[in-house]
């Protein structure tokens, strides 16, 4: 099991962030903001899915006004998305929001980053300096020609020193890129010398099925050295399928808990419909709230054998299927009972 990095805490609406806190898991609402009942329906969905935080973009002041409204339907902590106007940072900290994501950079004059710094520290409000390779300074791009991740790094530490300078240091950082690669040397050369919470992901990954892939890769390669405070999976998809994939993700580094399907791949030796049973049994597990393992397996030369650790699990034959708990063989049933029979005896057991 790797060692996590010890990071400065930040607390967003309750919800703990760096000092070894459990690792948690972010999206960010699709809904216009000034839609409150919209985006109060759609901040109920990403609660059910098991996110922690949302985020809300602020693009103008009715935006930023429909916070109150929102927060008075919800106490999910909420972070708002500001750029270029530090007027609307100011607006939605006077109406109770609970974090603030802005480049302190791209908000005027320093006269506006002081600003936006006391009103945050009066109300104990985090500011997520949020570094993207696709949108570093331009000076920096002159320097260095590229988005290089010490680019990246100089440009986090810029928005530091300035917040620091007017006496705030309440502070998470992101260092995000569309490049895999890039995104994960970004965040190592964060984590070795920054010791503020990272919020991790890798940012524009496209559409759900490829974007997965490419979040998987980045956020687990960095969750499995140790760094990462706070996760968002960014997918051109429904905010849920964001959640779902951030937690399944946490859950093959080892770092949050529930149930957990392994299952094998087909082969000549399969005689039953093993893709439709695991995803059957995918399906009729996933409301079950226990930290277990349950096995779909093929033939019997996959099952009590190979899935010995499994809590639960079923293996096909001819037209029929070996159903197995901590290995030892329970009965043999139909194909088409298999998946209900597994099922019973997971819900007996609860």
């Amino acid at each position: 099991m790797f060692e996590r990095k010890l990071t400065k805490k930040i607390t967003v609406g309750g919800v703990e962030i760096g000092a070894l806190s459990p690792v948690s898991v972010q999206s960010m609402c699709n809904t216009k903001t000034h839609d409150v009942e919209a985006t109060v329906e759609q901040i109920k969905r990403l609660r059910a899915a098991g996110c922690d935080i949302v985020r809300l973009a602020i693009p103008d002041m009715a935006a930023a006004e429909a916070i109150s409204q929102i927060k008075a339907e919800t106490d999910m902590p909420l972070v708002a998305d500001i750029h270029f106007d530090y007027r609307l940072a100011l607006a939605v900290a006077e109406r109770g929001i609970d974090k603030i994501r802005i480049n302190p950079g791209n908000i005027g004059s320093e006269e506006n980053v002081r600003k936006v710094a006391e009103a945050c520290r009066k109300r104990n409000i985090p500011i997520r300096i949020g570094v993207n390779g696709g949108s570093l300074e331009k000076p920096l791009l002159e320097k260095y020609g590229h988005p290089f991740p010490e680019a990246m790094l100089e440009s986090a530490k810029r928005h530091i020193k300035l917040l620091n300078k007017y006496d705030f240091d309440d502070i998470c950082i992101s260092m995000k890129s569309s490049s895999v690669p890039l995104t994960i040397a970004a965040y190592r050369l964060a984590s070795g010398e920054l010791s503020y919470p990272l919020h991790v992901g890798v940012t524009e990954t496209g559409t759900a099925w490829n974007g997965t892939i490419q979040s998987a890769v980045g956020i687990g390669t960095l969750l499995s050295e140790g760094i990462g405070d706070t996760v968002r999976v960014s997918l051109t998809a429904d905010p849920v399928d964001e959640v779902k994939t951030a937690i399944a993700i946490l859950k093959s580094v080892g770092l949050r808990q529930g149930i957990r399907l392994v299952s094998c791949p087909t082969c000549g030796r399969t005689n039953i419909d093993l893709i439709s049973l695991a995803n059957e049994v995918e399906k009729r597990i996933s409301g079950i709230d226990r930290n277990i393992t349950v096995a779909v397996m093929g033939c019997v030369v996959n099952g009590p054998g190979e899935a010995r650790e499994a809590d639960y699990g079923i293996a096909g034959g001819k037209d029929c299927g070996l159903l197995f708990k901590h290995g030892e063989v329970l009965g043999t049933y139909p194909y088409d009972r298999l998946c209900d029979a597994l099922i019973d005896l997971i819900e007996k057991d609860v």
